[in-house]
């Protein structure tokens, strides 16, 4: 059974921004160019990490671009090499949000970072390009 919370992530479209053009992600369904993309750059995983909106509770438009900028910095300080992303809701009633799509990002990594930033979710991979919803507190 699905609450709202999750209905609204899987009515989303994750837009990642890769050298060569955009691809765009959808939950539970692999993405061929993706997967190609990854096994090219020797990435087994990946991960989709926002700070945008803490709790799915809409934020300013700079409280968002503070958040999203100390999380790139903490990416960059770790070693990551994040990419642009966003993620782009179907039905347009929720704010494009920035996010960041990282390569060789492990999902207890990726969790561990987006609960400094008040998320409840991430969206994880692995080589076959699948992304996964990840809860951060799952049934919680």
């Amino acid at each position: 059974m699905m609450n709202d919370l999750e209905t609204a992530y899987r009515a989303t479209t994750y837009r990642v921004f890769l050298p060569g053009g955009a691809v765009d992600l959808r939950l539970d369904q692999a993405n061929g160019r993706l997967s190609a993309w990854l096994a090219a750059a020797g990435c087994r995983c990946f991960a989709l990490v926002t700070a945008c909106n803490p709790g799915a509770q809409p934020s300013s438009a700079a409280a968002n671009a503070e958040r999203q900028a100390r999380l790139e910095c903490e990416l960059l300080a770790g070693n990551y090499e994040p990419f642009a992303a966003e993620h782009v809701a179907d039905d347009g009633a929720w704010p494009v949000e920035e996010s960041c799509f990282v390569p060789d990002l492990a999902a207890g990594d990726a969790c561990a970072l987006a609960a400094d930033f008040g998320q409840n979710a991430v969206v994880c991979g692995g080589e076959d390009g699948t992304p996964r919803l990840v809860w951060l507190n799952p049934g919680g």
